[in-house]
């Protein structure tokens, strides 16, 4: 599957969708998380991290840009990253951060406002793109590499209408 589109009534449906999405993930997975602010990325990443297993609290890492989380992806511990590049100035500070040995194929990344460091940061396998709209969210899923596409073959959600 190369593609997947859904509506999101609620936070509940943006949660749901979170911990579908982490039953897919596999290591290596780049994720850029596109959308406003409010649109849910930092929700459906807390809920993807949490249905991994990581028990702790989940906080945006506006601030400090990265937070990393270890979880358990077919029974083996596997670091993820998650990026928050809203604050970054420049495409450069992301290199100088030294940003980029994250990604790998032992890691899991997934990036809010990777248009913050175009250029620079490593191709997504999978893009996910939030929309606010009056009644809830309209998401969509796009896989760009064969990993993406395998993950979002592995992804069962059926959102509840």
């Amino acid at each position: 599957m190369h593609h997947f589109k859904t509506f999101l009534h609620d936070e509940a449906g943006t949660l749901a969708l979170g911990e579908s999405l982490a039953l897919a993930l596999a290591p290596g997975l780049t994720i850029y998380l596109h959308g406003d602010l409010g649109a849910g990325k930092t929700t459906l990443t807390r809920a993807l991290l949490h249905a991994a297993g990581h028990a702790g609290h989940v906080k945006s890492p506006t601030y400090t840009l990265a937070e990393p989380y270890t979880v358990t992806l077919g029974g083996k511990p596997v670091e993820v990253i998650h990026f928050d590049l809203y604050r970054m100035g420049s495409a450069e500070e992301f290199l100088d951060a030294g940003f980029r040995e994250y990604f790998n194929p032992a890691t899991v990344c997934l990036v809010e406002w990777p248009e913050k460091a175009q250029g620079v940061l490593p191709a997504p396998d999978i893009e996910v793109f939030l929309g606010i709209t009056k009644d809830g969210r309209d998401v969509e899923l796009q896989a760009l590499s064969d990993q993406g596409r395998a993950c979002l073959e592995r992804l069962h959600f059926a959102p509840n209408l």
